[in-house]
């Protein structure tokens, strides 16, 4: 199984600034891009910061928000923060990698995380064989001459939903893999988006909630 390696992140120089609350001790901040513009992903600075939205919530009902196992599936390789980071830089920033929001799309655009698309769960999990060869096509799936489905050069997938307690990332990658997208192209983000919140990590917001 190929390994998603967790090597030195790339330092920024904290000539002149003043960051309080680093990435790492040796990293302050790194860059993506989300919707074409570049983005600035870094930890909130206010130290007595606290979460105040649905994120704070410790218990929701089990079913359907049940605890994850650590592992979803066989030869799909668990992910954190930092490998989450060094993937948007070394395989988003080159166009290898996507970094995939697998909650329904109202989730997705109210909040969040930087550089991540939406695939809403249910796309792949009730997809037929056409839908599901017209979205890896779209991730680099080639038709070859015979009509095989060439994996070879699909883009590796980072996917998470809204946390531990979340099954929607589950959901979607056992779609993917329902139809043989390659367990060594698919990275689980288990934290998901609490897990990021928790961190004070910069947020995306697509869709502004318009208050009457």
């Amino acid at each position: 199984m190929k390994k998603l390696l967790l090597l030195p992140l790339l330092v920024v120089s904290l000539f002149g600034e003043n960051i309080v609350v680093k990435i790492t001790k040796d990293l302050p901040y790194v860059y993506t891009t989300d919707s074409g513009k570049k983005v600035k992903i870094e930890r909130i600075q206010d130290v007595n910061n606290r979460l105040t939205d649905d994120y704070t919530k410790t218990s929701r009902p089990c079913p359907p928000f049940c605890v994850q196992p650590t592992h979803v599936f066989i030869g799909i390789q668990n992910i954190e923060e930092l490998e989450l980071l060094k993937f948007m830089q070394d395989k988003v920033a080159r166009g290898k990698g996507i970094v995939i929001d697998a909650r329904l799309k109202s989730w997705f655009e109210l909040e969040t995380i930087p550089s991540a698309i939406n695939i809403p769960f249910p796309i792949m999990q009730n997809s037929t064989k056409e839908k599901a060869k017209r979205i890896f096509t779209l991730l680099g799936m080639t038709i070859d001459a015979d009509g095989t489905w060439n994996f070879s050069k699909v883009k590796e997938l980072a996917v998470f939903d809204n946390g531990v307690w979340c099954g929607q990332a589950h959901r979607l990658i056992s779609g993917f893999l329902k139809y043989n997208y390659p367990k060594s192209k698919i990275f689980y983000y288990r934290s998901g988006f609490q897990g990021w919140k928790l961190l004070g990590l910069t947020t995306i917001v697509h869709k502004e909630i318009k208050k009457d």
